[in-house]
């Protein structure tokens, strides 16, 4: 296995980051545009949020504000939503579609719906073994070094299965994300949240969301192919 100054397998990666830099640009532009959009009901999105949950029969689920940007996300755990202060607060397009996403969450994992079982039976082990790839990968290239290639092949082969479940992750992630962004959409017209031509700037948001579960994707499967061509060299 052959690991100079300069690795050319990093070249692969330098499309899928190119995309993910593109992708957090242009959700950040996304949110900040329609930020400062206001719905024209005036509805905030804890308003949105609990509408949604409550016309869905989640009226137990609570609303909690969290800190950070884009910080927003459903508990399943919990059952609670969590949203930052701004998207809490704010009588914005984008405050009323990205709780309006969240809540697509809640109603998925009220529904049962299979991808978000899947995400979430899996999360946790993913967590573990995403943590321990990078170490074995690291450990079984330096016993590599240390001319005994056979342990080292194991150890990096096991390092490579561990990161596949990361990809894995992602790959189950993009339906959930996907639904939850449809069924938002949806909800805000149906429930009288946002007017019809108020929807186009609830989906650019959503959309540039999406985007961002891509990349990390298309990042995560760069990684994996260059770790399989880095394999190949001995």
């Amino acid at each position: 296995m052959y690991f100079g100054a300069f690795d050319p397998t990093i070249i692969i990666l330098i499309p899928a980051m190119i995309f993910a830099f593109y992708a957090q640009t242009k959700v950040s532009r996304a949110y900040s545009t329609y930020a400062k959009v206001g719905n024209r009901h005036g509805i905030t999105g804890a308003q949105a949020a609990r509408s949604i949950l409550d016309a869905n029969g989640l009226t137990d689920i609570p609303i909690e504000i969290t800190a950070g940007r884009l910080s927003d996300h459903y508990d399943p755990k919990k059952r609670v939503m969590r949203l930052s202060q701004q998207v809490y607060n704010d009588p914005s397009i984008a405050s009323v579609a990205i709780a309006a996403h969240e809540s697509g969450h809640a109603i998925q994992h009220g529904e049962s719906y299979t991808p978000l079982k899947v995400r979430n039976l899996i999360a946790m082990p993913v967590s573990l073994i995403s943590w321990l790839s990078w170490p074995l990968l690291i450990v079984g290239i330096v016993i590599i070094q240390m001319g005994y290639y056979s342990e080292g092949n194991l150890i990096f082969n096991i390092g490579i299965f561990a990161f596949a479940g990361v990809v894995i992750f992602h790959l189950v992630t993009l339906p959930v994300e996907f639904n939850a962004s449809k069924r938002a959409i949806t909800l805000l017209v149906d429930q009288g949240i946002i007017y019809p031509e108020e929807a186009g700037g609830a989906k650019k948001v959503l959309s540039a969301a999406a985007m961002t579960y891509l990349a990390a994707l298309a990042v995560a499967v760069a990684n994996l192919i260059r770790l399989l061509l880095i394999r190949g060299r001995n």
